[in-house]
């Protein structure tokens, strides 16, 4: 494994020391271990409970993890997002549906998804079956590590959450599983980085996945073997890992946009021996806005 993976737990322990600490914010009952800092609202400012408005962006990311061939997606439609106690939907996280949480803890059922990718655009994977779209589901546990008061203003959050997802993916027509993946992730947050409404979020992922979604990504059955592409047997085990940055911040009012980036290290994964394993470091970047056009004069309870 790279030296990077051991690089930025490091980092993202050490960063709030660079500013001088005020008496550490005690959280008020009801504040979400897995409330985005990076938002409309600072720490201690309630959220409405439901809001609507336009969002969209551009991002290009590998087709699959390992993938020197990209993928680039522009979209933009009517987005929603509601803060119930036990039903959460949108926002930095996705669909969830929350079974336990106190001023650290939470535990939730989780979702999310990614877009398909082409194969007859991709050398690598020519002639093979085209990557659908992918979604996961499964338990979640956020742990609220530390929050963090600056004397020169702004707040900040350290997490640890551990995910264990099924993946499925789908045509838009038929489904199919791909076994799981478990994905335990360190992430720091801090709102006031530049300016009183600019927010930062910093995160490393690790990533281990079951045989099945293995074989999704790597796996070269007979059939597509080629002079170039030999036959391969993918295994289960330790995918890979990323380190994300992004930044929140305001365009006017109620409007936000979105500046983000990842570098994703796949050295040591269970299949680098495969033909369709192309290179050891990539990388995504995004850029994105949201607009909110209408919200609840009622607030979410966290």
């Amino acid at each position: 494994m790279s030296s990077s993976s051991f690089f930025i737990p490091a980092l993202l322990l050490v960063m709030p020391a660079f500013y001088t600490l005020a008496d550490e914010d005690t959280t008020a009952a009801g504040d979400s271990p897995n409330r985005n800092l990076t938002g409309f609202e600072s720490l201690d400012e309630k959220q409405p409970l439901w809001e609507v408005g336009i969002g969209g962006g551009m991002i290009e990311v590998p087709n699959y993890p390992a993938s020197k061939e990209r993928n680039f997606v522009g979209l933009a439609a009517p987005y929603a997002i509601y803060r119930g106690d036990i039903f959460r939907i949108g926002g930095d996280g996705g669909a969830r549906a929350v079974f336990l949480e106190n001023e650290r803890l939470e535990l939730d059922m989780s979702f999310s998804g990614a877009f398909s990718a082409d194969s007859d655009d991709n050398t690598a994977r020519e002639g093979m079956p085209e990557l659908d779209y992918m979604f996961e589901a499964g338990p979640q546990l956020i742990y609220k590590i530390r929050d963090f008061s600056f004397q020169r203003g702004g707040n900040g959050r350290l997490t640890g959450r551990v995910q264990a997802r099924a993946v499925f993916s789908t045509d838009l027509g038929d489904l199919h599983t791909r076994g799981y993946v478990f994905e335990p992730t360190l992430r720091y947050q801090q709102r006031g980085v530049f300016f009183d409404s600019t927010g930062l979020s910093l995160a490393f992922r690790m990533t281990w996945a079951t045989e099945k979604l293995h074989d999704y990504f790597y796996q070269v059955d007979e059939a597509y073997v080629t002079s170039t592409r030999r036959q391969f047997n993918a295994k289960g085990g330790y995918l890979g890992s990323e380190v994300s940055l992004g930044l929140s911040f305001p365009v006017m009012n109620k409007v936000r946009g979105f500046l983000g980036t990842s570098l994703q290290f796949n050295q040591g994964a269970a299949n680098e021996d495969s033909p369709l394993y192309e290179k050891d470091v990539t990388y995504s970047i995004g850029v994105g806005f949201v607009w909110r056009a209408w919200e609840s004069e009622a607030r979410s309870n966290w």
